[in-house]
């Protein structure tokens, strides 16, 4: 019932509930609901263009849930411009044709829909991935339930899991174009 407020971002189609554009992610990052991962500072500069693709490995103890990820251009200053994100309801990584839903404790790979840029990270910069459950307004919120979240009063709290390891390898794949 507290989801991650969208703040910035590439949207469109939302009216004023959102503002569009890249904003410092600084203050978003502190909340306990975000995973935060960062490159170190870059040696040389690095040329991101085309589209980024995201496996993840996740459980959960709740029957559905949504898995966000931003990537973000963190400049010497800790300043951190968010470029694009995406999103992925786990009832639908088989397709929006049908609804699997997870299972308490088993782990399930996700695809992510591909996100996309052209960016230049000069040297000193950080490549940062945020991942969270949500991004409310710009995608709409899961109650985590598995009801139609539409006609829903009441949510339960999702506890994530997202697995990094030889067997469960998630992975954002960035496309870099070589001098």
């Amino acid at each position: 019932m507290n989801p991650v407020p969208s703040y910035g971002g590439n949207v469109c189609c939302t009216g004023n509930a959102v503002q569009g554009g890249a904003f410092d992610q600084q203050k978003m990052e502190i909340r306990n609901d975000i995973l935060v991962y960062s490159t170190e500072p870059l040696v040389d500069g690095i040329e991101v263009s085309g589209f980024i693709e995201t496996t993840l490995y996740v459980s959960s103890d709740v029957k559905d849930t949504d898995f966000t990820i931003k990537l973000i251009d963190v400049y010497p200053d800790g300043t951190a411009y968010n470029l694009d994100e995406t999103i992925q309801r786990v009832r639908y990584r088989e397709g929006y044709d049908k609804e699997v839903f997870m299972e308490k404790g088993k782990v399930y790979k996700v695809e992510l829909s591909p996100m996309s840029t052209s960016n230049y990270f000069e040297k000193g910069h950080r490549i940062r991935i945020e991942i969270s459950s949500s991004n409310f307004p710009r995608f709409d919120r899961n109650m985590n339930t598995g009801g139609k979240n539409y006609d829903e009063a009441v949510g339960v709290v999702a506890h994530n899991n997202v697995h990094h390891s030889a067997q469960y390898p998630s992975q954002i794949r960035l496309p870099m174009v070589k001098k």
